[in-house]
């Protein structure tokens, strides 16, 4: 109980939307009204064992695609950074120091977004092609988004618009017809100081983010290598067990009604030095690890180490329980279902503003610093846009219908394959 009480506290300043924001955030609860217990019943008939092609899936297989190496030229935030940037606590408070750990940390929470079938990274341009995904940050992502794109448009479930970039994961279904959105995502970006001797040692070097950085990582959907980065799922509450549970069903015998089921997935942290993608999104990032040597080390193909970020979202346990869960990239054209979960993985476009990402860069993680809900180092902190809500007004909604199916697949009140 102290344990999440700190964790609380320390998260509890991050940023949602405005009101106005908050209406087009929460449109999908308007949109997707809960289906009465007989209609409800009868999608759970129908889509029980529809285990080979299903729906949810991908319209059609990932394909490889090319190299990306050209970095984008910035692209300033719409807004002067400075209206979004307030002293920390109200007074311009430090953040504390991160040691005894050896790595400097930004955290933030942010709020479910939209819920749409498009994917930039693995369909771009192909609007309804990918399974369904949960979006975090930015509002506007869809199947078009480039990094000039999330930079001007759309607002941010993540503290606020300095933060532009995109997360998206595969949605949570309940196997009785609905999505169910998580109450929160925490995120937490960690790296070594750039002058730390374990970054020479680790590496070559620790470097902040590549401008237009992307990459897929855990579960790989395009060749079935080894996972990129890590994952597992959890449970937190009065009457939890918390642990590592490789599939939702472990994690849910553990996780009664009334707790948190978490899905905490870990991106890789050496990057290439060269490439902003790769063909299959994942090569030009890799795993450290420590192998014969004794010590984490990265590949030698990899030797740039940068602020590596941890994902968990967490999902409210009603009456129901979550035995029946999954994920929707679980069920796949022309494959038996997944055990639950074991698909799980995470796509990330980054749309950081240049200067507020290069603030929380020196200030807290080279400054070995610990920095909680959008507290960017030095004093200065990324202004709330709203009180943040711990749990989500709808937390489950119909699943919608694929583009061009017949019916509409508004989502967040826009079309989801359109901005």
């Amino acid at each position: 109980m102290y344990r999440r009480l700190i964790i609380a506290v320390s998260l509890l300043g991050c940023a949602a939307a405005t009101p106005a924001q908050r209406s087009l955030l929460r449109a999908d609860e308007a949109t997707y009204e809960l289906r009465g217990p007989e209609e409800a019943s009868a999608t759970a008939r129908t889509q029980a064992s529809h285990n080979v092609g299903s729906a949810h899936g991908d319209q059609i297989r990932p394909q490889l695609s090319e190299d990306v190496l050209e970095v984008p030229a910035s692209v300033p935030s719409t807004v002067r950074p400075a209206t979004l940037i307030g002293p920390t606590g109200g007074s311009g408070l430090l953040p504390p120091t991160a040691a005894p750990d050896t790595v400097g940390a930004f955290r933030f929470l942010c709020e479910p977004g939209q819920i749409s079938y498009d994917d930039p990274i693995v369909y771009p341009n192909q609007p309804g092609k990918s399974h369904l995904h949960q979006w975090f940050g930015n509002t506007a992502a869809n199947a078009a988004s480039t990094y000039q794109s999330l930079r001007t448009s759309g607002q941010s479930t993540c503290v606020n618009i300095l933060n532009r970039s995109a997360y998206w994961m595969p949605a949570m279904l309940d196997g009785r017809g609905h999505v169910v959105r998580p109450d929160y995502v925490s995120i937490y970006y960690k790296r070594y100081p750039k002058d730390n001797p374990d970054c020479q040692k680790q590496g070559k070097e620790c470097v902040a983010l590549p401008r237009g950085l992307r990459f897929i990582f855990g579960f790989d959907m395009v060749t079935g290598k080894t996972p990129t980065g890590g994952s597992y799922f959890s449970c937190d509450g009065p009457t939890a067990k918390s642990g590592h549970y490789t599939t939702i069903t472990e994690a849910a015998a553990n996780c009664p009604a009334g707790n948190r089921l978490g899905a905490i997935i870990a991106a890789p942290g050496c990057w290439d030095g060269k490439r902003l993608d790769s063909p299959n999104h994942r090569d030009h990032m890799a795993n450290a690890g420590y192998g014969s040597w004794g010590y984490l080390r990265c590949p030698s193909t990899h030797p740039y180490i940068i602020p590596s970020f941890t994902m968990g979202a967490w999902y409210t346990v009603d009456a129901q329980r979550a035995d029946s869960w999954y994920l929707s990239s679980d069920e796949m054209p022309g494959m038996d279902r997944m055990p639950a979960g074991s698909t799980f993985h995470a796509d990330w476009f980054g749309a950081w503003d240049d200067d507020v990402m290069a603030m929380w860069t020196a200030h807290c993680i080279d400054a070995l610093k610990s920095c909680n809900s959008g507290d960017l180092g030095a004093g200065r902190q990324m202004k709330e846009a709203a009180p943040f809500v711990w749990n989500t007004p709808r937390r489950l909604v119909p699943v919608p219908p694929r583009p061009g199916t017949g019916a509409s697949a508004s989502v967040g009140g826009r079309s989801a394959g359109t901005r």
